[in-house]
């Protein structure tokens, strides 16, 4: 076959198939939370190191790290009580 045929085929041949849409959907959501959450963890970090004295590293870095894991469960069980209410009733 000529590889000119895959640069010239009819547009009805290329429409976008509904799984490889939610794939580059799924994608660059993951990439726009983690540049999220990089933002969000060095603000809170710049929280941190303003209120905590620089000499109670340990202590504000475990401090930090209980109030992340507090937000982390309290946003995945609302997104979980989100998800179930979309699903409708089980059977």
């Amino acid at each position: 076959m000529n590889s000119c045929f895959f640069l010239f085929q009819r547009s009805d041949e290329m429409e976008v198939k509904p799984t490889y849409l939610g794939t580059m959907i799924a994608l660059a959501t993951a990439a726009f939370g983690l540049i999220a959450a990089l933002a969000w963890n060095t603000a809170i970090t710049d929280f941190f190191k303003r209120y905590f004295p620089a000499g109670s590293g340990l202590l504000s870095e475990f401090i930090y790290a209980i109030v992340i894991t507090i937000i982390a469960l309290i946003v995945v069980q609302n997104l979980a009580k989100v998800a179930d209410r979309e699903a409708g009733p089980r059977p």
